[in-house]
């Protein structure tokens, strides 16, 4: 069983930059991929970016590539979403995701999420 608890989100102004961060516990947390998502109200949860559990492989939607930054730092048991140049478009709530496979069993956890409003 893996706890996720994002933190750092807010009322920011565009053009500002935001880091959230997810917290990890319960689990070794260097075997599951991180991922970021967002949903705003009234769409679909969209996917934004995940880091491999080495921190060696990224990816991210094309929608925030080259704004958002995904990391991680293994030793705290953390991963980040740097967002830089916000717009009111990135106004939703964000939510990160642990997920690792073995063999035919999967392990997918989420966290409950953090508000990010920008404000133009």
């Amino acid at each position: 069983q893996v706890q996720l608890a994002e933190s750092g989100g807010g009322l920011v102004q565009a053009g500002d930059s935001l880091r959230l961060s997810c917290a990890a516990s319960g689990a070794t947390f260097s075997s599951y991929t991180m991922g970021w998502y967002r949903q705003a109200p009234g769409k679909e949860r969209e996917f934004l970016g995940r880091i491999d559990g080495r921190g060696g492989y990224t990816e991210y939607s094309d929608s925030v590539k080259g704004r958002f930054t995904v990391t991680r730092d293994s030793a705290k048991n953390e991963a980040y979403l740097q967002m830089n140049n916000l717009k009111s478009e990135d106004t939703a709530v964000y939510l990160c995701r642990a997920t690792k496979k073995i063999f035919s069993r999967t392990f997918d956890y989420w966290g409950q999420g953090t508000q990010v409003t920008v404000s133009s």
